[in-house]
């Protein structure tokens, strides 16, 4: 996800995976990732598959200048079916993670993942 300056020239970040794709069933958090000097994430999150009866994934951007105590920076709209969304987080601190809420009933599963890149 290269972006274009004004200047004209584009510039390209460092990858970040928050979540490999991969099926949840279960609220919970991802590991953090270090961005040093980096405080700005663009992040996509793609739900490739969603199961159970109403169910439902919110998922939390969290930053921490010690990858233990964790503030939430944003968060992406409440998946409830396949979807793809992108959104930017800015102000982070040196490490990023996501944290989700899975709802529903009738044993709730989401197969997503959360890529991008920090700049």
């Amino acid at each position: 996800m290269p972006a274009p300056t004004s200047g004209g020239r584009t510039i390209r970040g460092v990858d970040v995976t928050l979540h490999a794709s991969g099926a949840e069933t279960a609220t919970g958090s991802s590991a953090g990732v270090e961005l040093g000097d980096k405080s700005t994430v663009r992040l996509d999150l793609a739900v490739t598959a969603a199961s159970g009866t109403s169910p439902t994934l919110d998922i939390t951007i969290e930053a921490s200048p010690d990858n233990s105590t964790w503030t939430s920076v944003g968060t992406f709209t409440q998946a409830t079916g396949v979807t793809t969304q992108h959104k930017v987080f800015t102000g982070l601190d040196r490490y990023v993670r996501s944290r989700r809420t899975i709802g529903g009933t009738g044993s709730p599963s989401f197969t997503y993942s959360i890529t991008g890149e920090a700049v």
